[in-house]
């Protein structure tokens, strides 16, 4: 959790004038499609979206790289189909291995995925592939077919301060952000991803391959609050060998005596990427978040899990019949806090209190609220207990919520862990480095597994490193050769 920037909720009505259908000629196929979404409504929609997803994640800072890399999206946006669209480039600070891009040029790749990649035709492949969702229109489809289906669509919410959603704990996030595209325009999308890279020189082969260290990492469907790659990119068969044969084929059109894979120089540009959860913007250990920076802790419940974004914290158990957030009030006064939350989440207070955490000033609110189950539209009746901690001249809140016929078996829970918030003052708690990527040079011939023992590897973490350089135990490379390890 950072301390988040000034954030407005946007919410976007897209909506069907008349309901009057309108046909586009798609930029990469050249045919006639339904499209509800002017180009100028989805530049604008792109608009909006980007500052709300850049406070909800927020950005890795790496100017030299971030730099680099702009330059390679703009010389492949050119060759695209659509070389009018300006495009953009971001890195979010998440540990999670995904890319996506939404409506009007906007790609995002999260640094996660940046330290599981090994070369840079890698890195262009899975850019080109993100292109491709964004000149095949791939978003604006999906947003058209719901409008069809539901007759308007509502986007945007976006980390939403509203609770209308804590009847279905797993559809938090950004719904919208990372549709599940089809097999079609995964497919697509993978034709174009190959189809760009290799036009600017790339060798679009080390794409196949990472998509086969994709599998091999055996994702979850989400993690750290953001969707993984494969959970929003199903797999559309067996990419490897389509990948591969679409590459020959490219290559062969166009003729390059050599193809640009850049092995050492991608490893040098990422040496020094912080890698995993960052314990500077919160960390777990032993039960209890600490968060460093803004100096305070609380426990987790025993057995919940905890999700830690930007913009806030939530914990949840096993069966997700309960929910804890915890974030930081946009106001700097107790009393506004706790009333301007109370009435933005149309909450019906039914018993306040006046108290104090740890000898810091707070309120305590029990309160209800009437919430529709977004899945089946059945409204169910939520209590929530709310606390609001003045504490360092910042006001943050905690919120546990649960169904009514349930609240009453956590309620104990909910205040137990909401009354232990306190003040960090353990400077080993505090003074904790982040994990890095670092990059060694293979000093000596010989098998993956020695020459990671020789750099100080455990054998715990022999397979995962050997995950992340695309390599096995038991693979032999030679003396010269750059390999990652995290320290």
């Amino acid at each position: 959790m950072k301390i988040p920037l000034p954030f407005t909720r946007v919410l976007l009505i897209v909506a069907i004038a008349l309901f009057i259908p309108s046909c586009a000629i798609n930029p990469v196929t050249g045919k006639k499609q339904l499209m509800l979404i002017s180009e100028s409504q989805e530049i604008a929609m792109g608009a909006e979206y980007d500052p709300q997803v850049v406070s909800t994640f927020g950005l890795y800072e790496d100017e030299e790289l971030l730099d680099h890399i702009r330059q390679k999206v703009e010389e492949m946006g050119k060759i695209s189909h659509r070389p009018e669209l300006q495009y953009h480039f971001k890195v979010l600070d998440s540990p999670v291995v995904n890319a996506f891009a939404v409506p009007g040029g906007y790609i995002y790749l999260t640094r996660g995925i940046l330290g599981q990649l090994n070369n840079e035709a890698e890195l262009m492949g899975i850019l080109g592939h993100e292109m491709g969702h964004i000149t095949a229109r791939h978003s604006v489809q999906q947003m058209t077919k719901r409008q069809i289906a539901q007759l308007g669509l509502v986007v945007g919410m976006i980390a939403s301060e509203e609770f209308r959603q804590f009847a279905d704990i797993a559809s938090q996030g950004l719904e919208l952000l990372f549709l599940k595209f089809s097999r079609d325009n995964e497919h697509q999308a993978d034709q174009l991803g190959v189809e760009y890279s290799s036009k600017i020189g790339y060798d679009a082969h080390k794409m196949a391959d990472f998509f086969n260290v994709l599998k091999k990492m055996e994702l979850e469907s989400s993690q750290g609050g953001i969707p993984t790659f494969l959970s929003t990119h199903p797999d559309p068969g067996d990419r490897y060998n389509t990948v591969n044969h679409l590459t020959d084929t490219w290559q062969d059109s166009l003729g390059f005596n050599t193809w640009i894979v850049n092995n050492d120089e991608y490893l040098q540009m990422i040496d020094g990427m912080v890698y995993g959860e960052d314990p500077r913007q919160g960390y777990v250990d032993g039960g209890t978040f600490f968060h460093p920076e803004l100096k305070f802790q609380f426990p987790i419940p025993g057995g919940w899990t905890l999700v830690n974004s930007p913009l806030q914290v939530q914990m949840s158990p096993p069966d997700g019949k309960a929910l804890i957030v915890f974030t930081l009030a946009q106001q700097k006064n107790l009393d506004q806090a706790a009333s301007e939350t109370i009435q933005n989440l149309n909450l019906n207070i039914l018993h306040s209190t006046r108290t104090t955490v740890n000898g810091m000033p707070a309120l305590g609110v029990l309160s209800e609220q009437a919430a529709q189950n977004q899945q089946t539209g059945e409204t169910a009746s939520l209590k929530v207990l709310s606390y609001f901690i003045d504490y360092s001249e910042l006001i943050y809140i905690f919120h546990g919520v649960a169904n009514r016929p349930d609240f009453d078996s956590f309620f104990r829970l909910f205040e137990s862990t909401m009354v232990r918030f306190d003040r960090l003052t353990d400077p080993n708690k505090i003074d904790v480095p982040p994990k890095r990527i670092r990059v060694k040079q293979v000093p000596s011939s010989g098998t993956v597994a020695n020459i990671l023992t020789s750099l100080g590897v455990s054998q715990e973490k022999m397979e995962h490193t050997a995950l992340l350089n695309n390599l096995e135990p038991g693979d032999r490379i030679e003396r010269g050769k750059w390999l990652k390890i995290v320290q």
